[in-house]
C-alpha cells in the first residue's frame, strides 16, 4: 500500500514546471505596443486624413480622440487584471470615465454612406472604406489580445471579453479618427463589442463542453 508521503513524492516528481505569468500591467503594455505598431503601419500605408491638423484644434474632436485612446488603454489594463482569479471586479470601472467622454462625442457619419449612385454609376461609399480599415485594425488586435488572455477562459470570460472588446474598439476608433474624415464610433463599438460577445459565448460553450467531457461517469447502481 502506498503511503501519503510516497504518493506526494510520485506526484511531485512528474509535475511539469509552470511558467509564471508576467504582471498584468506589463502584458497590457506589450499588447498596446503591438496596437501602436498596427496603427502606425496603417498611417504609413494609408496616410493621415488631410484635415487632421485643423481637427486637432477643435475641442470636440480632440476630446473624442482622447476618449477613445484612453478607453482603449484603460480597458486593456482592466482586461489583463480581470484575467487573474484574485483581482477585484472593480477593475471593470477603470475605463468608465473615459468611455463616458468618448460616447458623449459619438457620431454616426460612417454608417450613412455605403453605396452612392451618381453620374458615373454606382460607387462604393466612404462607409466601406471605414469598414475595411476597421477590419484591418481590429482583426489582428483581436487575435493577439484573446490569445494573450486565453488562460482566463474559465475564470471571468464575460468581464474579460467585454473589456477586451472595448480595448480593441478604443484603439480602432482612434485609428479611424486619424485616417478617415467621418466619425465611425457607432460602427466600431457595434463590431468590436459584438465580436467580443461572440467570443465569450463560444468560449463559454466550449468550456462547458470540455468540463462535461472531463467529469467522471456516474457510478452505476
Amino acid at each position: 500500500m502506498v503511503t501519503t508521503s510516497e504518493l506526494i513524492d510520485r506526484l511531485s516528481a512528474s509535475v511539469a514546471p509552470v511558467r509564471r505569468l508576467r504582471p498584468p500591467l506589463l502584458r497590457a503594455g506589450q499588447w498596446l505596443l503591438i496596437a501602436g505598431l498596427v496603427v502606425a503601419l496603417l498611417a504609413l500605408l494609408h496616410g493621415a486624413r488631410p484635415d487632421l491638423a485643423l481637427r486637432l484644434r477643435q475641442p470636440i474632436f480632440a476630446a473624442a480622440l482622447a476618449g477613445s485612446l484612453l478607453t482603449g488603454v484603460l480597458a486593456a489594463i482592466a482586461a489583463f487584471h480581470l484575467s487573474l482569479p484574485d483581482r477585484s471586479r472593480l477593475w471593470l470601472l477603470l475605463p468608465a470615465p473615459t468611455l463616458v467622454l468618448w460616447v458623449a462625442t459619438i457620431g454616426y457619419g460612417c454608417l450613412t454612406d455605403w453605396v452612392s449612385i451618381g453620374p458615373d454609376g454606382v460607387q462604393l461609399g466612404s462607409t466601406l472604406e471605414c469598414f475595411a480599415t476597421l477590419m484591418v485594425t481590429s482583426i489582428p488586435l483581436t487575435v493577439v489580445l484573446f490569445a494573450m488572455l486565453r488562460h482566463a477562459a474559465h475564470l471571468h470570460p464575460t468581464m474579460v471579453g467585454m473589456m477586451g472588446g472595448l480595448a480593441i474598439a478604443g484603439i480602432a476608433a482612434t485609428a479611424l479618427s486619424l485616417l478617415h474624415e467621418l466619425d465611425a464610433t457607432v460602427m466600431v463599438l457595434l463590431w468590436n463589442l459584438g465580436v467580443a460577445a461572440l467570443i465569450v459565448v463560444l468560449g463559454g460553450a466550449f468550456g462547458r463542453r470540455k468540463a462535461g467531457r472531463a467529469d467522471p461517469p456516474p457510478n452505476e447502481a
